[in-house]
């Protein structure tokens, strides 16, 4: 029985159709205008595409007639595609089913390679090859010869991995060595090869995209002036087995990755030249996008030397790192919702710690009066473009210090980083609406400008909060200003939480440059000091770059009686609902006891940092291996 779908337009053809031939081992294409051939087509099945039609026909072998429907239709689906996509499937298979089926016989070859080298005593992974320079050195070397200059006195070991092969014959083999971000050419000849002739074409033959290399030769330039490395001996250290994706053009291929105009921090990032596209699979196979992508490679660099630069600032300022628990028995420090654990051992609920904080101001108490931590926190909260469950912190606590001190520290520290990084200029572009939107520009040329919390809502949503924030009259006023300007809030209603939502409709809006919101009220902050002239508020900042917080500070509360006073208020919102209120920690309030200096704290959210600098939209493109939903 023999089915053939066409579209509407076959019509001028249906008349006098584009005959094939009746041999079923031999079918073959005659010509026809616009046709196109296909290869090694399924003998029971047969898919005939023209520019004006398509034609699925099938095939009864127990007859050996070919036969056909008069069923047309104006568009139909062969395989999963539509009729007007630029491929089509044979015998049923969609293109994915038959990427995939390449995909796994690729392997399969590769692995059967492999396994024929052992057969013959072959080691196809060797233990050891001896490199004496780096791509980049050899270029800085060698880049000076002359078109044609060969120093063929001089031997030089290179390694790195094969992008892009470009046999030309059996006896002559182009390959682009890519490592370390740099590009050199390997003109593999037979005639200076160690291998012989037919054992060189044999061993190139087997020689894959995506295989690590290590080649020894001497160095020279190709006749076009390309530098280039002639490889008396070549090694493959180690196989690629499947296959890797390629590039569109060969052109683009070779600038995104010659580092001739290398991405630097506070540019904007070029994503429509990654080899690799697909952000599902850039975030879930992180090293086929390092591998693919040199622009990726350079976001993770840089993220490297914001924290170095972190590091070294503190340091300066004889700050002593340290490290604290990962798991407490309380989760405090701050505001969230954790992640349980438990220890066998000792047959306890843990908690993974939400942020450092207690511990830290602990180790000032006992005399160590800087400390700082760079590591992770955890909290089990949502997942979208600023937020992972697992990210990176900077915490440090200053003794003899305050919030005013601390806020200059902050100004030096960022302004200083970001003139650093961008070698020599505070302003940088981030696509704050989208990559297919514009560029700002954001500056950190210091001062920041600074927002008092309550005196700049009042201003910009024309409000008059009671003075007397723990009241109930102060928390009706704001549920009613939130529902007059439509401003969500889920419950429980608590008035810090309605307070949270009202700044971030009317404050954070407008901070886009580095902006300071100042002295939040005592509610919102339970473990900052009271401010010293503003009865109800704390000496307490936060830092907003492009709406979204960065850092968070305040003058440390360092009177025991008080801070047992402000978690029993965190309790009685705990208790309401709030399962992000703070929990009374006893171990930390029994310190304070022993005594607080004056004490100026901070927090810094790195991967945000990192997004800015880096023109990340997302946090999965600054976190390695971000927290990614399973796969079906």
């Amino acid at each position: 029985m023999t089915k053939f779908l066409v579209s509407s337009e076959f019509s001028q053809y249906k008349n006098n159709p584009p005959k094939v031939k009746n041999s079923f081992d031999d079918l073959k294409f005659l010509t026809h205008p616009g046709s196109r051939t296909r290869k090694n087509i399924n003998p029971t099945s047969l898919l005939l595409h023209f520019s004006e039609f398509t034609i699925l026909f099938s095939f009864d072998y127990s007859s050996g007639n070919r036969s056909s429907s008069n069923g047309i239709s104006s568009s139909f689906v062969v395989g999963g595609r539509s009729s007007n996509s630029n491929s089509f499937s044979v015998g049923g298979h969609s293109s994915s089913s038959r990427r995939r089926a390449k995909q796994e016989q690729y392997l399969e070859n590769r692995l059967k390679y492999l396994a024929a080298q052992k057969a013959e005593g072959i080691n196809p992974y060797p233990h050891k090859f001896s490199v004496t320079m780096s791509i980049s050195q050899y270029i800085d070397k060698y880049e000076s010869l002359e078109k044609g200059e060969h120093l063929e006195d001089v031997s030089v070991s290179l390694s790195g991995r094969v992008m892009v092969k470009r046999p030309s014959g059996s006896k002559l083999v182009f390959y682009d060595l890519h490592g370390g971000g740099f590009k050199v050419q390997v003109i593999a000849d037979a005639s200076k090869s160690d291998l012989g002739e037919a054992g060189f074409s044999k061993f190139h033959s087997n020689v894959k995209r995506g295989d690590i290399v290590g080649v020894t030769g001497f160095p020279g330039k190709s006749k076009r002036g390309e530098l280039s490395i002639f490889p008396k001996t070549f090694v493959v250290l180690s196989h690629c087995l499947h296959m890797m994706p390629r590039q569109k053009s060969a052109a683009a291929a070779a600038d995104a990755n010659l580092m001739k105009d290398p991405w630097v921090p506070g540019k904007t990032r070029n994503p429509e030249t990654y080899i690799l596209k697909d952000q599902e699979t850039r975030y879930r196979m992180r090293h086929l996008d390092l591998m693919l992508n040199p622009e990726v490679r350079e976001i993770f660099k840089t993220r490297s030397k914001i924290i170095a630069y972190i590091r070294r600032f503190l340091d300066n300022l004889d700050f002593l790192e340290v490290e604290t628990p990962m798991m407490n028995m309380i989760a405090g420090g701050a505001a969230a919702r954790p992640f349980v654990t438990h220890h066998n051992e000792l047959n306890m609920r843990l908690f993974m710690r939400i942020a450092p904080e207690l511990y830290l101001k602990e180790l000032v108490v006992g005399g160590l009066d800087r400390v700082y931590e760079i590591g992770k926190q955890f909290r089990n909260e949502g997942i979208d473009l600023t937020h992972n469950p697992e990210f990176t912190t900077c915490e440090f606590y200053m003794a003899y210090m305050d919030y005013n001190d601390v806020m200059g520290i902050t100004e030096q520290m960022l302004s200083g980083m970001v003139k650093e990084l961008t070698k020599g200029s505070y302003k940088i572009k981030y696509h704050a609406n989208g990559i297919d939107k514009d560029p700002i520009e954001i500056d950190f040329t210091p001062p920041f400008r600074r927002i008092d919390m309550i005196e700049g809502l009042e201003k910009m949503a024309g409000l008059s909060i009671p003075k007397d924030l723990a009241g109930e009259e102060a928390n009706k006023y704001l549920r009613d200003a939130c529902l007059r300007y439509d401003i969500k809030c889920p419950p429980p209603e608590t008035t810090a939480r309605l307070l949270d939502k009202l700044v971030g409709h009317f404050l954070e809006e407008t901070c886009v440059n580095p902006t300071f919101i100042i002295n939040h009220p005592e509610i919102m902050s339970p473990l900052a000091k009271w401010h010293r002239s503003k009865p109800g508020l704390t000496e307490r900042f936060e830092l907003f770059v492009n709406k979204h917080e960065l850092c968070n500070a305040y003058t440390e509360l360092n009177d025991p009686v008080v801070q047992r006073q402000r978690f029993a208020e965190q309790l009685k919102d705990r208790q309401s609902g709030d399962d992000e209120a703070m929990a009374l920690d006893e171990t930390f309030c029994t310190a304070l006891e022993y005594g607080l200096p004056p004490t100026g704290g901070w927090g810094l959210g790195i991967d945000r940092l990192t997004m800015l600098l880096t023109d990340s939209q997302n946090i999965k493109e600054v976190l390695l291996f971000p927290a990614m939903k399973p796969q079906d």
